[in-house]
């Protein structure tokens, strides 16, 4: 027989009574249930009992919030959301990793707090890719609201990643452009420059030269940018784009320049050019036609 100091069940029991009010016990004595629930929590992942020491470690959680000290109420809901990721109980994986990110950032902890939510995002992007993309926008934007953006670049990336395995090609080069304007607060340059041009594939990659052209046109505004290698790939690309040459656009998509940009979008620029090469050439100056159809863009 196992003794009571031992017997997560008992230890389990003797807190929850600790915390419930009644005729003898008129406060509930919050500290030295949570000092209890830790223990059982700490005995059920022994036992490999993974549902009763989420359960635990919760309900810790919820007794370091009781006692004021949410930094241990944080990490606790961390070893609670890690626990619901191994169960694949993945509403609970997105819930204990938001409050735990809110219990940071009580701490005023805008980095911990981050890190929650990058973490839940990652052990959604498969089961829960839609909340996955909420949690690394929620983590970005918190950082972004502290000032730490260059914290933040490897979420950008994530993010963006994310999107194109959506096939959501205009919020995955977004991203990347939202990586741009943070290392340039940062004076990431180089950052800056792959951003750009990872923004510029992506578009190309999704068969929307206008908006390519657009955006290699805004970033170029960026005297960083203009100056630089990431500029000068773009400018190879866009050139081969406007002849209608599919060899030349693959010779450039070889470049040295892109092979230093996420894996993603190198995989990206090595399928360049997708669709209708003469679809594009019509609506350049001098072109067959008018106005692009939107039909020839997919």
């Amino acid at each position: 027989m196992s003794s009571s100091s031992s017997d997560p069940e008992k230890l389990m029991a003797k807190a929850d009574k600790l915390t419930k009010l009644s005729f003898t016990r008129w406060n509930a004595d919050w500290k030295s249930a949570t000092a209890l629930y830790e223990q059982a929590a700490i005995a059920y992942k022994f036992r490999k009992d993974n549902v009763k020491a989420k359960d635990a470690f919760e309900k810790a959680s919820k007794g370091q919030e009781m006692i004021s000290s949410p930094w241990d109420a944080a990490k606790h809901m961390e070893s609670a959301a890690a626990l619901a990721k191994e169960l694949g109980l993945w509403n609970e994986v997105s819930d204990f990793y938001r409050r735990a990110s809110e219990f940071y950032r009580e701490c005023g902890r805008s980095q911990p707090a981050s890190d929650a939510l990058a973490k839940g995002a990652s052990a959604l992007e498969d089961k829960a890719p839609e909340e996955a993309i909420k949690l690394y926008d929620d983590a970005c934007v918190l950082l972004e609201d502290d000032g730490k953006e260059q914290m933040a670049f490897d979420l950008y990336r994530a993010a963006a990643s994310l999107y194109v395995k959506l096939e959501k090609y205009s919020d995955a080069a977004a991203f990347h452009l939202r990586l741009g304007s943070a290392a340039d607060k940062s004076n990431a340059v180089n950052s800056q420059c792959k951003a750009y041009l990872s923004a510029i594939i992506i578009y190309l990659y999704a068969h929307d030269f206008q908006q390519a052209q657009k955006c290699y046109n805004d970033c170029s505004e960026v005297q960083g940018f203009l100056n630089s290698e990431q500029n000068r790939c773009a400018m190879k690309l866009l050139a081969a784009y406007e002849e209608g040459d599919a060899e030349e656009i693959k010779r450039a998509a070889q470049s040295s320049t892109i092979n230093h940009l996420d894996h993603v979008v190198i995989r990206l620029a090595r399928k360049l050019p997708t669709g209708d090469l003469q679809a594009i050439k019509k609506v350049l100056p001098g072109g067959d036609g008018d106005d692009l159809d939107e039909d020839d863009l997919t």
